[in-house]
């Protein structure tokens, strides 16, 4: 770590690909170096315990941690972490090869594809998207992206996609509450049929579990509209509100869509070499 500082100096941020067996102390040794200020944590399972002291030693430190069990963000035009996105032939399908208007953040990494898939197709595009990870105690939250976006002009609308298990996007509803949010708001959260079973349910991520009625999907979705924020009646419905928003904004002036400018136009450095394709 010492070498890799030394010879790239002008890096802030480190993606770190490290197994759950490693990633806590290389992630803590990273952070004695004050020039990296985020890093994303790929690994899934590492103990709650070794999470909890990372992100005590993060804010002592001041750095941004994406993660544990995250596959990180994109910025399309611009930087992309590990497989974030798909393969070329879905950032193409996704246009995420451009800059739109929408950010999002959500927990989990595959449906921060799906989400990519559904505000090309719905909007401008993706400005930019964290899935900030399904562990219980992630480095970063909602609100901390979320807050960035309101901050950000280029930002027009946010999309949340949250799940069942945690209380973070009460956090968000406070927000909108107390107008901390201005800019207009999607949410939902998924894991409402988990009010079909009898015993409660753990999903896929670590935190993807309710420990309480507070933390059921539907419970949250409804705190999330009486808030102020657009709540589709299912997920199905997602595209169609986050649709219904972006062309209100157009119709306000707010967004003026740019000419689409077709993939075959942008740059690739491919083996070394500039060619287009």
């Amino acid at each position: 770590m010492q070498d890799a500082m030394v010879k790239h100096p002008e890096a802030d941020v480190l993606v770190n690909f490290a197994s759950l067996r490693s990633a806590y102390q290389s992630t803590v040794e990273t952070m004695e170096f004050p020039q990296i200020k985020t890093i994303a944590i790929i690994a899934e399972g590492i103990p709650e315990n070794q999470t909890r002291k990372l992100l005590k030693l993060a804010k002592e430190k001041q750095v941004s941690i994406i993660g544990p069990a995250t596959v990180g963000g994109v910025k399309p035009g611009c930087f992309k972490i590990g497989n974030t996105g798909g393969m070329m032939d879905n950032i193409l399908h996704s246009k995420l090869y451009r800059p739109g208007s929408v950010a999002y953040v959500s927990r989990s990494g595959g449906m921060s594809n799906e989400l990519n898939n559904i505000i090309s197709k719905a909007t401008d595009g993706v400005y930019e998207g964290v899935a900030i990870g399904g562990d219980r105690y992630p480095g970063t939250t909602f609100m901390d992206h979320i807050m960035r976006y309101q901050a950000d002009p280029r930002v027009k609308m946010i999309v949340l996609l949250g799940e069942v298990g945690g209380t973070e996007e009460y956090d968000v509803c406070h927000a909108l509450e107390t107008k901390k949010i201005t800019k207009p708001l999607v949410a939902w959260c998924i894991g409402t049929c988990a009010g079909m079973f009898t015993a409660e349910v753990q999903f896929g991520h670590a935190g993807s579990c309710a420990n309480s009625k507070r933390e059921t999907a539907s419970a949250k979705n409804e705190a999330l509209l009486a808030a102020g924020a657009r709540v589709p009646k299912s997920f199905d419905y997602l595209g169609d509100v986050v649709q219904e928003v972006y062309s209100a904004l157009v119709s306000k002036g707010i967004v003026v869509p740019a000419a689409e400018v077709p993939p075959q136009q942008f740059l690739w450095i491919i083996a070394g070499q500039e060619n287009w394709v």
